[in-house]
């Protein structure tokens, strides 16, 4: 390979794989190095580029002395003279000998060549950390390269590298397929010997915060604020936001013109259902609007430092309350982030305990409760 084959060879590969010329050149330098310990005893290499002219140099240095003892360390006063004629040398100055890589021998070029690789391969592994690192916590639109027939695992294409989307992390019971460009959201990113690796999801609650701040102005521009999300994916979400600015409805904002804005969302996440509720500092309006739809008769705080309460709702009510399987509730502990013991107003289900005083989703609840219902579109 000649010295232009070399540098075009380094600039394809630039483009193609987003690995910098200088890096390959410091990994061929070093392989050289190593070449030469190996091949000559001497790992005392001068090596000079110059990728506009094509030029590649390498010398080794050596000692002049009067007497040669090692060879590959020094050389004859005589020698240096005949190559640098230009100076007089003396004992103990250095020499630059031009030096040709192709007669460092076959084992020497073959462990360079090994050092190349690994600065090949170690190269792709920073640019696919830095690719990853720079799209954490953002949502991306990716390919679907393959579909795991047994676990339903999804290679997923982002960028120039893969990562996994399993079954656990798509979004209810969607069949994605090859070919299929996707959103996914990127909610870690690791690495490890293996190399860097993105934990990447469609349910993850962060996906649909994402989405919201995509589709609504207001979120983007700060004048609308998500304070939580809830999810459990593909079948409800439950969203706080509040208004920073009096003059602008925050529950308006979210659905849009007509529920345009938050219809997207629903069809993106294949019709799941989107509660959107206004945030208050005042826990027991906040959780009296994380029942929804459900209607609260009154919030009582329990125990403030554990954050337990109890909420009481009409009779009618109670089913709604807790939701489908004690979802409504669990959502709306998720939410807030307190426990909630519901009751009934009659106070048929017995006399208030402390000790009774659970987390929403264990509440136990005899009656059969009630689907949940379409999403609140609240004006």
């Amino acid at each position: 390979m000649t010295n232009k084959e070399l540098f075009e060879a380094l600039r394809m590969f630039e483009k193609e794989k987003d690995i910098p010329m200088d890096y390959m050149l410091q990994q061929i330098e070093k392989a050289i190095i190593i070449a030469c310990k190996n091949y000559y005893g001497n790992e005392n290499v001068v090596f000079k580029v110059d990728p506009e002219k094509n030029s590649f140099d390498v010398k080794l240095v050596k000692t002049v002395v009067e007497e040669v003892e090692n060879p590959n360390l020094e050389i004859s006063l005589e020698d240096a003279a005949k190559l640098n004629k230009r100076k007089k040398s003396a004992p103990g100055d250095e020499l630059e000998i031009p030096l040709d890589p192709k007669k460092l021998g076959r084992i020497a070029v073959s462990a360079a060549r090994n050092v190349i690789r690994q600065g090949i391969r170690a190269g792709e592994k920073g640019q696919t950390l830095i690719e990853f690192q720079s799209k954490l916590g953002e949502i991306v639109t990716a390919t679907v390269e393959r579909i795991d027939p047994k676990t339903g695992i999804a290679t997923i294409r982002i960028g120039k590298s893969d990562a996994m989307l399993p079954k656990a992390e798509q979004v209810g019971v969607e069949n994605l397929r090859e070919g299929d460009h996707v959103k996914v959201y990127i909610a870690d990113v690791k690495d490890s010997e293996r190399g860097p690796h993105a934990f990447i999801s469609r349910s993850h609650p962060g996906f649909v915060r994402r989405m919201f701040e995509q589709e609504v102005p207001e979120i983007y521009d700060g004048v609308v604020e998500i304070k939580s999300v809830s999810r459990e994916a593909g079948s409800r979400t439950k969203m706080a936001v509040v208004s920073n600015n009096p003059d602008v409805d925050a529950i308006g904002a979210c659905i849009g013109p007509k529920g345009s804005r938050v219809n997207r969302i629903v069809d993106e996440l294949g019709g799941e259902k989107i509660d959107i509720i206004e945030y208050s500092d005042d826990p027991a309006a906040y959780i009296s609007a994380a029942l929804s739809p459900a209607k609260v008769v009154g919030v009582a705080i329990t125990d403030e430092e554990k954050k337990s309460c109890k909420a009481t709702v009409p009779d009618g009510q109670l089913s709604l309350a807790i939701g489908n399987k004690g979802q409504n509730a669990r959502l709306a502990a998720r939410l807030t982030g307190w426990k909630i013991d519901i009751r009934p107003e009659s106070g048929f289900y017995g006399e208030d305990d402390e000790d009774d005083a659970a987390e929403a989703p264990e509440t136990a609840i005899d009656e059969e409760t009630e689907e949940n219902t379409e999403a609140i579109t609240e004006e």
